[in-house]
């Protein structure tokens, strides 16, 4: 690819030699180069018993299995023979899409199991706590969240009710059915947060920490990464687009960088993170080296046989547009709050040793927090995070939509 990158030309690959042996591909099948192909690593070979520790043989339960992270974790959870598969998502579409997905893929990836597609917000205490009983659900992989900055920073409440108290439902849902175990999939933006997904995001995994301290049965861990590569909402599919409507490419700064991993790899990671610890872990994935997203986009140009539109190239195609960091937005990402980390059995896995609130302290604060929600008081959540999360600094003053459109009001 460098050496081809001054060249005009489209690039293309054909299919690996072992797809066109087994007849799954003809070597005449061209296919554009991905970002993935650039981007990704060198997978580390899977430790089975890790992968299949909380799968195989039952009965498991994904939340916002219909997004981009919880359909690959179903995708990977099929294929390792889980005695009962249940889909859980609010949106009617994503449910469908990944059940009928999962339907015409099971017999080839020999699953014999139940599939059980349930539309319910997992929010929803009663109507959780009863699917979890009545599929006898052993472990959640609870991917549901809403994960974009600048739109949770725009709707304050509904992000923190969504990725906080919802969390908080549903673990003490996940405790009183019995479930054994319990694995939020959280992120890098929840290190030191800038903005309130990050906090809330990482008051979910106090949540968790909270609940462990107390000596339930339930064994609740959280995995914490950055970006995945062609991810829903990502740079990826966002610069693509672009790129088709001949551009120009928006880029924040030209000094942002972020983390990426595969989608596939990211799921499988997370699988087998879940199968470690005693409770209370804090899992951290090795994200590999940072990527500037300029020198991304710039790729994704040359990847569809284009050149970058510069002041010195009037005559090239595509231009790239430096908007400005948005509303909560950093130029970097951190996994660690502290420097306590220690390696795993997966050398791709560590684990942190972080502080947590004791559940005396935190369940009054998340029934104000509760409170302020109900009431869309995006002031007094700010407040309450504050006082919860260690490090929270936004880097914009508040932006949420309805507290504005009250605001102006008022002064009018």
């Amino acid at each position: 690819m460098a050496r081809l990158a001054p060249l005009p030309v489209k690039v293309r690959t054909v299919p690996a030699l072992v797809e066109i042996v087994e007849g799954d591909a003809d070597v005449a099948d061209l296919r554009a180069i991905s970002i993935d192909d650039i981007l990704g690593r060198d997978s580390v070979d899977p430790d089975p018993e890790l992968l299949g520790g909380c799968v195989r043989g039952k009965v498991v339960l994904v939340s916002g299995a219909g997004g981009s992270i919880g359909s690959e974790l179903c995708r990977q959870i099929l294929a390792l023979a889980p005695h009962r598969l249940v889909l859980l998502d609010r949106s009617e579409f994503a449910l469908y899409d990944i059940h009928q997905e999962l339907v015409s893929h099971a017999e080839s990836c020999g699953f014999k199991g139940e599939l059980v597609p349930v539309l319910c917000n997992a929010g929803d205490d009663d109507r959780v706590l009863r699917v979890l009983k009545g599929f006898e659900v052993e472990t959640i992989y609870h991917a549901a969240a809403y994960k974009h900055v600048p739109l949770v920073e725009y709707n304050v409440a509904a992000g923190v009710e969504n990725n906080t108290l919802v969390t908080w439902r549903l673990a003490e849902a996940a405790e009183r059915a019995g479930v054994a175990n319990f694995v939020l999939i959280s992120t890098d933006k929840a290190v030191r947060p800038t903005n309130v997904m990050g906090a809330s995001k990482r008051l979910a995994e106090l949540v968790l920490q909270a609940l462990q301290a107390r000596h339930n049965t339930t064994r609740f861990c959280m995995v914490r990464f950055g970006n995945v590569l062609d991810s829903s909402g990502s740079v990826v599919p966002l610069f693509k687009r672009q790129i088709e409507q001949g551009g120009p490419i928006t880029v924040t700064d030209p000094e942002v960088v972020r983390y990426f991993m595969t989608i596939p790899e990211a799921a499988g990671l997370v699988l087998q993170a879940g199968s470690m610890g005693d409770g209370g872990d804090v899992f951290l994935l090795d994200m590999g080296s940072e990527v500037k997203i300029v020198e991304l986009a710039r790729l994704m140009i040359r990847l569809a046989g284009l050149t970058e539109k510069l002041p010195s190239r009037r005559h090239g195609d595509i231009e790239i547009v430096f908007t400005g960091l948005r509303p909560g937005e950093k130029l970097y990402e951190e996994l660690l709050i502290g420097g306590d980390v220690t390696k795993t059995r997966h050398p791709m896995i560590m684990s942190a040793n972080e502080a947590l609130i004791e559940w005396s302290e935190l369940q009054p604060a998340l029934k104000k927090l509760e409170l302020a929600c109900a009431n869309s008081d995006a002031a007094h959540i700010h407040e309450i995070l504050h006082e919860l999360v260690e490090g929270f600094a936004p880097t914009a003053e508040m932006s949420d939509l309805i507290a504005s459109s009250e605001h102006s009001k008022t002064s009018i």
